[in-house]
C-alpha cells in the first residue's frame, strides 16, 4: 500500500547547509535527537528529490524523534499506520539509500528545547497518519510530526519552518504523474502551495548540528 511510504512532504525549501560531525555511538542517542532516514519509495521519492534535497545534497524521507521512558531510549515516529512507538533494532533495520541516516541534535542554545519535545510527541501516539499532508487536521506526517512537538516545546512559536509544497516537476510545471494518481485515489485536490514541510528541509535548520550514525557499536 503506498501510504506505507508517505511519511514525506514535497516543498521547495532553502536553507543554509550544516556540516556533518563526527560520528554518533547509537548508544549515545540523547531524548529530543531528529533522526533523518533516506527510506527508498521508489517514484514518489524520485518525484520528491527532484524538487528538495536535505543537508548537503542528500536525500531524506523520513524523520522522526528519539523519546525516552525510564531507561529506555526508543523512536517516536508518524508512518502509514498513525504515530507509533518503534524500538531502535526495528528503525535501524529499514533498507536506506545513499542518503543513510543523520541526526540532527539541537545546537547547545537551544539544548533545552529537546527533551521537551520528545515529550510531548508522548501525546501523538495512536494519532492518524496524515495522507493529505494538511498541517491544520489532527493527523501527522513524519516531519508534521516533528514541527509540532519542537513548537510546542518553543511556548508555540515556530523552530522549523512550513513553506508552499510544490508537487509539480520543476523541469515541466507540471504536476509529476504520480502525485496526480495519488490524490485522485483519495478524491482530494492536490494541496499544491499549501503550508509544509519535510524530512529534508527540517534537516537543514540553523537550529541543528547534523551527525552521521555509528551503527555497529
Amino acid at each position: 500500500m503506498i501510504r506505507h511510504f508517505f511519511s514525506i512532504i514535497v516543498l521547495v525549501a532553502f536553507f543554509s547547509c550544516t556540516a556533518e560531525k563526527d560520528p554518533l555511538n547509537i548508544a549515545h542517542l540523547q531524548e529530543g535527537d531528529i533522526l533523518f532516514q533516506d527510506v527508498d519509495c521508489g517514484p514518489f521519492c524520485d518525484a520528491i528529490n527532484k524538487v528538495t534535497s536535505g543537508v548537503n545534497g542528500k536525500n531524506f524521507s523520513h524523520c522522526a524523534i528519539v523519546a525516552q521512558e525510564g531507561d529506555s531510549l526508543f523512536i517516536i515516529e508518524a508512518v502509514g499506520k498513525g504515530v507509533v512507538k518503534t524500538s531502535f533494532d526495528d528503525f535501524f533495520a529499514k533498507q536506506t539509500g545513499e542518503g543513510g541516516t543523520l541526526v540532527g541534535r539541537m545546537k547547545a542554545e537551544y539544548s533545552d528545547l529537546a527533551p521537551k519535545a520528545a515529550k510531548n510527541a508522548f501525546q501523538y501516539l495512536g494519532k492518524s497518519y496524515d495522507e493529505v499532508f494538511d498541517i491544520k487536521n489532527d493527523k501527522y506526517y513524519c516531519s508534521e510530526l516533528i514541527y509540532e512537538t519542537y513548537k510546542e516545546a518553543n511556548n508555540d512559536q515556530e523552530v522549523f519552518k512550513l513553506y508552499p509544497m510544490t508537487y509539480k516537476d520543476p523541469d515541466t510545471n507540471e504536476f509529476f504523474p504520480i502525485w496526480v494518481d495519488y490524490f485522485k485515489t483519495l478524491e482530494y485536490e492536490i494541496p499544491e502551495g499549501k503550508a509544509g514541510l519535510n524530512p529534508g528541509g527540517v534537516s537543514k535548520s540553523e537550529f541543528l548540528d547534523i551527525y552521521e550514525i555509528n551503527l555497529l557499536n
